[in-house]
């Protein structure tokens, strides 16, 4: 993981990585350039409607209304944990830092797709009553009184806390009066040299109309006086995204790019007299809208939206809380904007520049430093040559979990393998993200140029990795590969490879399903699991599943699958159900579920009914949960825990008691209506008892009072458990599966 030197500069700089991949908005990020924005588990718009209190429930009657939580509040609450991890004290310093970029660029992308959406919901006539019950106008006030208060907590936190904090550790963010005259001048030199080259200044005038603000730039609005005509004039000054947001003063003293703009306007207009300068920010709605069954080419007409997303309407105006009214007024008719939707703070805005501050090489304010290690199936205890993937396989099936199981030693490798392997006749790929210079593809092409059939499913319509994902189908069938798109109105969101492989005078398949993108950066930031398997019923599946989404296939059922949209959310319902079978005949029973977001109705109702029978239901959640826990009479036997910390936990594990046989999956789907409607999703049981036992215990360690997390109350509220009653740090559970890898390579050492 590449950091950042720290030297002052304003040309592109390598990428460094944050020391945390810890939150839903964030993947792996540069520093130097626009932010790369994420929220893939939580922000798709679900818009289906389910009846309220519909259904009878065979247990109590019919279920209460009002037990489903808001979904937009539970994403605020959920961004307000990440939050609490930055106001921590006891969060490493510069991990604190990255927690607040975080925070930032989470509620970036929720302004952008989902209070956009509601917005266009809104102004169509569309939009309808929330299974909350709320009016969508309702929501939207919601939102904006509730995220105001957050923007203020996390500016709070950066000015009061943590800049204070770093202060003392030697790294100082300052402003540019607080620079001495040697800084100042140096600066000046970086500004005449590689800053005021790049800089446009727009006026504002009846030959020049207002210009065009793109998404998420930062902005000077800047008030300038012609001595001669005694006229003012209002223009405008984009900080250029290319550039360094932070540029290094002093050796550990940095100061804004903005700042250092800002101190020499007068460079930008000769002549005139600058009066005043504010920073504002504009948030707009970059949520696509591809009407796929009307084109004829997806790739071309996703081409096209892409280009329409840059000038999509502003729903957000972040201003700097000293900004002249008159200035205010300007952006706010220009924008078109309301006075709901501007935020004033204080500077300096857009704290996503805070990921190149927590690049710094200052190890001892990190998390310590964690290096994965082969899984112990696939590890050559006495060679130093590399594994043999397919013969471990033919012995036993291996259960990963990422990032404490290296992805590189082991699926990467897989493909690698593969590609390489004469005896190997075809590779079938789903890529729903992956990285900036990818083995993965590297592997596939290698692996059809060298004379193999290569399929690969790229979903092209992957939120904001669009524009990559087309170079990479571009990139792929040029090599040979066959590239498809998925189905017509599903995004293909399921994790999965099929290795063909010629053994005597048989055909072998070995299968991988996960729950995380193939992508080797985020592998080592989110926390994932994978089955690679050589069992035959497995790969008969994804040879029926690949066929399906490359031709015509039809089919629905599957041997060791769930596959939605068709039978994951009845395949899970079913066994919910179940659980109330086996309780009433006195059998073991209970339902345990990971994932990153609990919204579905219908499967909330069946948990509900579970719970009213008497079957013990533990759900842990990252991000969105519309589940009610705790209410007498409803939900008094659910337990819902929420972990937040240096990873990004991205699993999704469903378990149940089965009557004492337990049943265990894994797999992509996240209990939303666009998973579970709207997409591609697998999952895959696992039969190994080892495998079922140890996803058992992940789970009772995620659930258990004596790991840190947070508790859902029945009101919505969260509340985190962190300390004893001796006020003694929780067990953290990820920490824990560190030290047992630790322990473990150690042990094998």
């Amino acid at each position: 993981m590449s950091e950042s030197s720290g030297q002052a500069s304003v040309s592109p700089q390598p990428q460094p990585q944050p020391s945390v991949g810890s939150i839903a908005a964030h993947r792996p990020r540069a520093v130097v350039a626009p932010p790369v924005r994420s929220l893939d588990p939580d922000l798709d718009a679900d818009l289906d409607s389910y009846e309220e209190g519909a259904g009878p429930d065979l247990v109590g009657g019919e279920l209460p209304q009002g037990r489903f939580l808001d979904r937009e509040r539970s994403w605020l609450a959920f961004n307000e944990r990440v939050l609490e991890l930055a106001e921590d004290p006891s969060t490493p310093l510069l991990e604190r830092a990255n927690f607040l970029a975080i925070f930032a660029s989470n509620l970036d992308e929720f302004f952008m797709v989902r209070v956009a959406g509601l917005k266009r919901r809104i102004a169509t006539g569309v939009a309808t009553r929330s299974a909350s019950g709320l009016q969508p106008r309702e929501v939207l006030d919601l939102i904006w009184n509730r995220s105001r208060e957050l923007m203020a907590r996390h500016a709070a936190c950066y000015q009061q806390d943590v800049a204070p904090a770093l202060a003392e550790e030697g790294i100082h963010l300052v402003r540019w009066p607080d620079l001495t005259e040697k800084e100042q001048s140096r600066l000046f030199t970086l500004f005449r040299q590689q800053i005021f080259p790049v800089l446009t200044p727009l006026a504002v005038d009846p030959a020049h109309p207002f210009p065009y603000i793109s998404g998420l730039s930062l902005n000077l609005a800047v008030v300038v006086r012609n001595p001669v005509s005694g006229h003012d004039h209002f223009a405008r000054v984009k900080v250029p995204p290319s550039l360094s947001r932070f540029l290094e003063a002093a050796p550990q003293r940095y100061v804004p790019l903005e700042d250092v703009i800002a101190a020499h306007l007068e460079a930008l207009f000769p002549g005139m007299e600058v009066l005043a300068h504010h920073m504002f920010r504009v948030t707009r709605n970059e949520d696509l809208e591809v009407e796929e069954d009307d084109a004829e080419n997806l790739l071309q007409a996703l081409e096209k939206e892409l280009l329409r997303r840059r000038f999509g309407p502003p729903v957000r105006l972040e201003v700097e809380e000293s900004i002249d009214p008159y200035v205010l007024d300007l952006l706010v008719r220009e924008l078109k904007i309301s006075d709901a939707e501007v935020y004033p703070l204080p500077g300096p805005l857009d704290l996503t520049g805070l990921f190149g501050i927590a690049a710094l090489d200052r190890p001892e304010l990190k998390y310590p430093k964690f290096v994965a290690g082969t899984h112990r199936d696939l590890a050559e205890v006495e060679s130093a040559s590399p594994p043999d993937i397919f013969a471990a396989l033919r012995e036993r099936d291996v259960l990963l979990h990422h990032p404490y199981d290296s992805f590189s030693t082991s699926v990467q490798a897989f493909l690698e393998q593969a590609a390489a392997d004469p005896d190997v006749l075809a590779i079938k790929q789903t890529l729903y993200r992956t990285s900036g210079k990818s083995p993965i593809v590297d592997a596939l092409i290698d692996a059809a140029e060298s004379g193999k059939q290569v399929l690969v499913l790229v979903e092209i319509k992957a939120r904001f990795d669009e524009h990559a994902n087309i170079k990479w189908a571009r990139k792929l069938e040029e090599a040979g590969c066959h590239v498809v798109y998925g189905l017509l109105g599903l995004k293909t969101h399921c994790k999965l490879s099929l290795v063909v492989r010629q053994e005597g005078d048989t055909l072998t398949r070995y299968s991988h399903v996960g729950t995380g993108n193939y992508h080797p950066k985020t592998a080592r930031l989110y926390e994932d699991l994978g089955l690679l398997t050589a069992n035959s019923q497995v790969g008969a599946d994804l040879s029926d599943l690949f066929n399906r989404l490359s031709g015509y296939s039809r089919r629905e059922n599957y041997r060791r699958l769930l596959v939605a949209p068709k039978s994951l959310r009845d395949g899970l319902v079913t066994r919910i159900n179940k659980e109330i079978t086996h309780h009433r005949a006195g059998r073991p029973s209970y339902v345990k579920i990971k994932v990153n977001s609990m919204v579905d109705e219908a499967v909330v109702d069946a948990l509900y009914r579970a719970s009213r029978a008497g079957v013990p239901v533990d759900v842990w959640v990252r991000g969105i949960c519309a589940l009610r826990p705790g209410v007498p009479g409803l939900s008094e036997n659910i337990r819902v825990r929420s972990v937040l910390g240096r990873f990004l936990e991205h699993s999704r594990v469903f378990a149940f008691g089965n009557g004492g046989e337990p049943e265990v999956w894994i797999g992509s789907a996240d209990m939303m209506h666009r998973n579970l409607d709207r997409r591609i999703e697998a999952l895959v049981r696992v039969t190994d008892p080892g495998h079922r036992a140890a996803l058992n215990r992940l789970l009772e360690t995620g659930m258990s009072d004596s790991t840190s997390s947070w508790h859902l109350g029945p009101d919505g509220e969260w509340t985190r458990h962190a300390t004893d009653a001796e006020g003694q740090p929780l067990r953290n559970v990820q920490e824990m599966l560190i030290d047992a890898r630790r322990r473990r390579r150690g042990s094998t050492t």
